[in-house]
């Protein structure tokens, strides 16, 4: 799987694909991660890749002049599955749609700055905007990782235990149950009896029961979906 990620801030970007399982990803060959700087394709010799607002009011607009250059620049050599842009107003993450992206081959995602991106670079480009939350920050560069992370680490065969990225939150729709781990009696503080029982059926119910009571209490909006 390649990602193409457009940004005014490429540096922000370096941390989150250089450690962890997104390195991992790197390094088996199962994931591209290319980090475009948009001001390689300002307007003019100053790098400005912004403007004013037609019609006045605060802040600063993403031209679409440079956004075309890039992105058009990226779509002649090759077919991309999905343009993605980070926006608030788009449709918040959720692990459906992280699940949905893993399948696709090559993502374009366009990171927002300042008030957002020209009107018309979401109408002839785009082809899902998502959000991470109903907030705002001061770049799509975090959105960007973030959204990556959760598609790379559910590719097949970037864990090294597949079955573990199917048991995570929100996968079957419930919060992931409570786990423990040595030693059993911790100042006093005991793992349950049925972990350390040895009896599969018996930790399965345990744990499906528990996701349902933490999901309950926690997230009792996911049992209503």
């Amino acid at each position: 799987m390649r990602f193409d990620i457009i940004s005014c801030q490429p540096d922000l970007l370096e941390s989150p694909f250089s450690h962890s399982i997104l390195k991992r990803a790197q390094n088996k060959g199962l994931v591209e991660v290319h980090i475009h700087d948009l001001r390689k394709f300002a307007i003019n010799k100053h790098g400005q890749i912004d403007d004013y607002a037609f019609g006045g009011g605060a802040g600063m607009v993403m031209m679409i002049e440079p956004i075309d250059k890039c992105i058009s620049g990226l779509q002649a050599e090759l077919s991309y599955d999905a343009i993605i842009y980070m926006t608030p107003d788009g449709q918040t993450l959720n692990q459906k749609i992280a699940n949905q992206f893993s399948l696709l081959q090559n993502v374009i995602i366009l990171c927002g700055h300042y008030k957002g991106v020209d009107e018309r670079v979401r109408q002839k480009f785009i082809t899902h905007e998502i959000s991470i939350g109903d907030y705002v920050l001061s770049g799509g560069e975090l959105g960007a990782a973030v959204l990556a992370d959760a598609i790379i680490r559910i590719v097949p065969g970037v864990l090294n235990d597949e079955s573990s990225a199917l048991t995570d939150s929100f996968q079957d729709g419930l919060l992931a149950p409570p786990v423990y781990t040595r030693p059993a009696d911790y100042k006093g503080l005991q793992v349950p009896e049925v972990l350390l029982s040895g009896d599969t059926p018996k930790v399965e119910q345990w744990r499906f029961e528990q996701a349902i009571t933490r999901t309950r209490e926690r997230r009792p909006d996911l049992l209503n979906e």
